[in-house]
């Protein structure tokens, strides 16, 4: 039980802090709203703690016979958060009518989970630190269901944060210069991902 409570702390102090997912889901309560974007947000809540699943199960073998798999994965997924850092920080303000951009659906943020770096970091370092080899399967299922447990509450604090501040960005100017700042700070995010792989 102790260990679990030590698990829920290292879930809910991963997820809520800043990092591509929740700067994604910010921008999108901003853009989209709440309703929108709930296809984005259980995406996340629930393909994250899948993901933590898989890799526990042993994913991580997969990288230990292809450790090239690793770093080809993680950079195709600062390629593409690049990408949507772009297209988050050149959104129309308001998301006008006739444009043919669509918030995330579940499955491109489920999919997205595999090429965020933050993503890995926080699975593999959940499974090295809390899952105990004599009860490797339970411990897995634990720190998955920890993840799943604080998800809701971390990623939705985010989400209804943007439509909070989607009723106070007023002018298209602020609504601009919003979704500028959104894609620099996932931009950002992005750096110690870089960093970790050229040192």
């Amino acid at each position: 039980m102790d260990v679990f409570v030590a698990v829920l702390f290292f879930a809910f102090s991963s997820t809520i802090t800043p990092g591509p997912n929740n700067l994604m889901m910010l921008s999108s309560g901003v853009n989209y709203g709440v309703r929108a974007s709930l296809p984005h947000f259980f995406g996340i809540c629930l393909g994250f703690p899948a993901m933590v699943l898989v890799v526990g199960l042993g994913f991580d073998a997969v990288f230990q016979q292809l450790p090239w798999l690793h770093p080809l994965i993680k950079w195709a997924g600062i390629a593409y958060l690049l990408y949507l850092a772009y297209v988050i920080a050149t959104t129309a303000p308001r998301q006008l009518q006739g444009t043919d951009r669509r918030p995330m659906t579940f499955l491109q943020a489920a999919a997205f989970q595999w090429v965020n770096g933050k993503a890995w970091i926080m699975a593999s370092g959940a499974i090295a630190a809390f899952s105990q080899s004599a009860a490797m399967t339970e411990s897995v299922l634990a720190i998955t269901f920890a993840f799943l447990v604080v998800a809701f509450p971390c990623v939705g604090l985010w989400l209804t944060s943007g439509a909070y501040l989607r009723q106070h960005l007023e002018s298209e100017t602020a609504q601009r210069w919003f979704n500028r700042s959104m894609g620099a700070l996932l931009v950002a995010s992005v750096v110690p991902v870089v960093w970790e792989l050229l040192t």
